[in-house]
């Protein structure tokens, strides 16, 4: 049987100069990862389908020189603080500190100048049936308002069962927040996004208001659009009248997965996403309280993969597993305060079941 390798090759300048380098894991069954030392980005992530047809299911860029311009966060690792913090402000043992704003008045991903924006230094490995590269970022106190000299360490592999994973850890000097996340674009068909079939695992999401913040407490899916508790098409729940899918243009909100509460912390199912035709199948496996579902919904057609794909509206869809937006901010949400001596350890399994029941 194939064993898995990982694979360096140049990719081109990033800003600044440095020189940008990409990972390929293949898993020699078919699974292919391409990752970036610029952005952490997963470039490229091939999957065959049930006849063995190899196709790639995330959105990407074309050149490094696209990578390095202000986009939409394509297959980014995305951090100090995933999705928003309010006004970009919190307090935290009595300071408050002041992240720059970037989204509407409030702080989106960690500020204009997130993790997103950096190269990481690299390193490849194989060991046994999966191959690995793992990424380390040093993130200096202060660094966009964030308190705490941060040291991140994030390692994608692909095993020989065509499973793809991202383990992320860090430890800081300082009492901090962080609130990482992988924020590719999916699309496991041809066209749009709209006639794939997605479930996800929560009982509860939280409403927006116009700016993406958090209203309130979770509210009960039960009743409305956002009831994914079985299989539904995007299309059928994008159409369904409601007003937090016409404010946001569709789905930009996160659910709260189920089981958070009983702090086991274990690695659970969050999401199944299905092509319309049903010949490619994903799960999305993690150890995070919540998943952000956001549907492409202000993708314009201004970015394309330099192929054949135009990144059009609903054109693909971002599963973000993650701690809840602006939790430092809300006391009842899961805490994002990591302290010194502690380590942050998250954990997401991007599964094929087709691959090993052909359906």
């Amino acid at each position: 049987m194939p064993r898995p390798t990982a694979h360096r090759t140049p990719f081109g300048s990033a800003p600044g100069n440095a020189e940008a380098d990409l990972w390929t894991l293949d898993s020699g069954t078919g699974v292919r990862a391409e990752v970036l030392t610029y952005g952490g980005v997963l470039h490229r992530l091939t999957v065959p389908d049930t006849h063995g047809e190899s196709r790639q299911i995330v959105r990407s860029l074309p050149t490094m020189n696209e990578y390095g311009k202000d986009h939409p966060y394509f297959g980014a690792l995305v951090g100090r603080y995933a999705n928003r913090i309010a006004h970009g402000r919190f307090v935290l043992d009595g300071t408050t500190h002041e992240i720059p704003v970037n989204d509407r008045g409030h702080a989106l991903h960690g500020g204009p100048e997130g993790f997103n924006t950096r190269m990481w230094e690299a390193s490849g490995r194989e060991d046994g049936d999966t191959a690995f590269v793992d990424l380390r970022l040093h993130s200096p106190d202060g660094d966009m308002g964030f308190p705490g000299a941060l040291d991140v360490r994030a390692t994608y592999a692909v095993d020989a069962s065509g499973t793809f994973s991202l383990d992320c850890t860090a430890t800081t000097d300082r009492a901090t927040v962080v609130n990482l996340t992988q924020h590719a674009y999916f699309n496991l068909g041809d066209d749009d996004i709209l006639g794939h079939t997605l479930e996800v695992d929560a009982d509860h999401y939280l409403p927006v208001d116009p700016e993406g913040i958090p209203e309130g407490d979770p509210a009960e899916v039960r009743g409305t659009p956002f009831d994914l508790t079985t299989p539904k098409v995007l299309r059928e729940r994008l159409a369904l009248p409601h007003d937090q899918l016409a404010s946001a243009g569709g789905f930009d909100h996160c659910w709260v997965l189920r089981d958070e509460a009983s702090g086991a912390g274990g690695l659970r199912r969050a999401a199944r996403l299905t092509a319309p035709d049903a010949s490619r199948v994903m799960e999305v496996w993690t150890t995070e309280p919540g998943i952000q579902v956001y549907t492409g919904n202000l993708l314009d057609g201004t970015f394309t993969d330099g192929e054949d794909r135009v990144h059009d509206r609903h054109g693909a869809v971002c599963l973000e597993t993650q701690h809840l937006p602006d939790s430092p901010n809300r006391a009842g949400y899961p805490t994002t305060v990591l302290r010194p001596g502690q380590t942050l350890r998250t954990r997401t399994e991007w599964r094929f079941p087709h691959l090993s029941t052909g359906r």
